[in-house]
């Protein structure tokens, strides 16, 4: 049986590794599992679940490993450090799950028409200058944190829809990226609500366009777990997602639907979410920050196969890499097919 740490997990980049395991024992009481999360409202379906007892349910005893970026998790998923996580679909995520060391399970984050999304934005220096329209960013300059990343493919989107030209700006991070367009340094960007809105009131920069209606139902982030898992712990696997599942229900009932307690919900995030702030000034980002995140976990497999699609056009996978490497559909609903 081939082991793999974190090193070999990221040599699976560029190489090849061969992944098999021994078939799972029957699922026990108290199953000890890690769970990867980013301190963000959107993997808030993992913070309910854990907070309202329904892992514990599902039989299983969650621990969270917290990350600053998705590649990170990613590896850790392949490496085994950590059992399952919700990220965005990247160039690295695919090169994992072509190597037969990850795969995609389930949908989360959502693009959904009637619920306010991720946000174009061009800087106010920019602006100031004449570049007020998404149009406008023709030879202009677009943040991202790496090539291959949820942003270089929502830029990417949006300049072929317009018939324009971008170049593309990497910097790595979140927070350099907002330092970036504060002091002009870049151009445009695409961020989550809760980031885009406050700083755009500030006066950082301008929104100028939605993500949604330049992708439709975009799927922004995926359940996935490693391949070892989805294919020899169907039982806790399945108990994830029941677990997650019933948070997602109660995060959508408080937050959208508006039929459950919204200041509750508000104070269970508060626990992950902008722990650094006061419940008073946190709560306003946090009801920015919401967007659907898929009832069930359900995929939206056409999406999917849009990021893959468009990361093969790139040169930033190879180019027959299928779906089937990516994607076990037989955990949860495939829609938009």
């Amino acid at each position: 049986m081939t082991l793999f740490n974190r090193r070999k997990a990221l040599a699976l980049m560029g190489g090849t590794v061969a992944a098999s395991g021994l078939a799972a024992p029957a699922l026990a009481a108290n199953k000890k599992i890690k769970v990867g999360a980013l301190r963000f409202t959107s993997h808030s379906g993992n913070f309910v679940g854990y907070e309202r007892g329904y892992f514990a349910e599902a039989g299983l005893d969650v621990e969270f490993e917290f990350f600053q970026a998705a590649q990170p998790m990613a590896v850790a998923i392949a490496s085994g450090d950590v059992d399952y996580a919700v990220t965005a679909v990247s160039g690295g995520l695919i090169n994992l799950a072509e190597k037969g060391a990850i795969k995609v399970i389930g949908g989360a984050l959502s693009e959904e028409a009637g619920i306010d999304g991720q946000k174009y934005l061009i800087s106010d220096a920019s602006y100031q200058a004449g570049i007020t329209s998404l149009k406008d960013l023709d030879g202009k300059t677009y943040a991202v944190t790496q090539a291959g990343s949820s942003f270089h493919y929502m830029g990417s989107k949006m300049a072929a829809a317009e018939g324009i030209e971008l170049r593309f700006t990497p910097l790595q991070k979140v927070g350099a990226i907002i330092g970036a367009m504060k002091s002009g340094q870049v151009d445009a960007w695409s961020i989550v609500p809760h980031i885009a809105k406050p700083l755009a009131k500030a006066g950082a920069w301008h929104m100028v366009g939605n993500v949604s209606d330049y992708i439709p139902d975009y799927q922004v982030t995926t359940v996935f777990t490693s391949a070892k898992n989805a294919a020899n712990e169907r039982g806790m696997t399945e108990s994830f997602l029941a677990g997650f599942s019933k948070g997602v229900d109660d995060y959508a009932a408080a937050m959208i639907d508006g039929t459950a307690d919204q200041d509750a919900m508000i104070d269970l995030i508060h626990k992950y979410v902008y722990t650094d702030r006061e419940r008073a000034k946190a709560a306003p980002s946090i009801v920015n920050g919401t967007m659907r995140i898929n009832k069930g976990a359900a995929l939206n497999i056409a999406s999917i196969k849009d990021q893959l699609a468009w990361f093969q056009s790139e040169g930033l996978v190879d180019a027959d890499i299928s779906i089937e490497q990516l994607v076990d559909p037989s955990y949860v609903d495939m829609i938009g097919a």
